[in-house]
């Protein structure tokens, strides 16, 4: 198969695209026409390239101190091939999360990759998508007749990183030629312009992660603006594209219930014209672990993050581990503000799920 790999600007959002400082390879990466094209790209951009033996095992990204090798980290990006082919499960977006990249550039201070990717924050892209897509392909096959649902972002924000392997677009190509497979993904960045004549065939969801101006400016860092954001989700919804919103993280600060609503109300006025009328809603609040805040705490030193374990509420979870998350009373609040301001803004939408 011929692989294309989109141009990459030389320049991480706003406006500016990622560009890695320097960049790790797999061998068995130059293998495939995708690790041979990054390869010869990078060293013709003169960027620093060393190779690895794993994409597990990435050694020498400077630092004198933690925080340094952190950011250094988020910097570097490796190329490597997904070996393992056990899919995991994502609920409840979806039966499975399909591996096309595990990191991301962006500085949110709440993410979860901050303690499920742990000492490997750096960015890893995976070049051997024709072994994913048959494994999806397998995975499809074993539920038919049901319909088969893969999402895209579980360990990484995949339209961050498209411009450099166009994996996205090739992903959202071949499900959109699967009768019982769909896509779903989701995004804080805007860059969506090589993705609009995909021929997705309804078959991919496109969401966008969007929250109050409060959390995007204080906890977001890297990421793109709100007004960039739904200016984008503009553009997908007229692609096309069946279009959701995950409100995520919901959190309480004060004037929450008018930064939400106002919020919603400029979604609102950008999709009007935007002819949608397939449209999801996914409210998350906000949650942390004790690992995640300490992590939290040593990576974002100076974070207005609020996580006070004793404001909170701690909701078990599999394998016996669970999470701080609101309390009751501030959980229901925060639920009943956004169904019903998105009940009354978009009467045709559905809310998928509130955890």
């Amino acid at each position: 198969m011929t692989t294309t790999v989109l141009e990459r600007p030389s320049v991480l959002a706003n406006d500016r695209m990622f560009v890695p400082d320097s960049v790790f390879f797999e061998p068995d990466a130059l293998n495939y026409p995708l690790g041979k094209e990054l390869y010869a790209r990078y060293q013709a951009e003169g960027l620093p390239i060393s190779m690895t033996t794993s994409h597990n095992q990435v050694r020498g990204i400077p630092g004198e101190t933690d925080l340094e090798k952190y950011r250094n980290a988020k910097r570097t990006l490796v190329v490597g091939v997904r070996k393992t082919m056990k899919f995991e499960q994502s609920k409840p977006s979806a039966e499975y999360a399909i591996p096309l990249a595990t990191g991301c550039a962006a500085h949110c201070h709440y993410c979860y990759l901050n303690t499920n990717i742990g000492s490997k924050p750096y960015l890893r892209v995976y070049v051997n998508t024709d072994e994913i897509f048959a494994q999806a392909r397998a995975y499809i096959e074993e539920r038919l007749p049901e319909i088969t649902r893969f999402e895209a972002a579980c360990t990484s924000d995949p339209v961050g990183i498209e411009h450099i392997t166009g994996n996205l677009k090739r992903t959202i190509e071949f499900m959109g030629g699967q009768e019982h497979g769909r896509l779903r993904f989701v995004t804080k960045f805007h860059h969506v312009d090589s993705l609009l004549d995909a021929k997705h065939n309804g078959h991919t969801r496109f969401r966008f992660s969007v929250n109050a101006d409060y959390v995007i400016k204080n906890f977001e860092p890297g990421t793109s603006t709100f007004d960039q954001r739904i200016e984008a989700a503009g553009k997908v919804a007229r692609a096309g594209y069946p279009l959701g919103f995950i409100v995520a993280p919901l959190y309480w600060f004060e004037g929450w219930e008018k930064g939400y609503t106002d919020l919603l109300e400029r979604l609102k006025n950008q999709l009007d014209t935007a002819g949608t009328n397939d449209l999801t809603f996914e409210l998350i609040q906000h949650r942390f672990t004790k690992i995640a805040k300490k992590v939290i705490l040593e990576r974002y030193p100076k974070t207005k993050l609020v996580m006070n374990e004793e404001e909170r509420k701690y909701k078990w979870g599999k394998y016996g581990k669970g999470k701080y998350v609101y309390p009751d009373g501030q959980a229901k609040a925060l639920h009943a503000h956004l169904r019903g301001e998105i009940g009354r803004l978009f009467p045709e939408a559905r809310i998928e799920y509130f955890t």
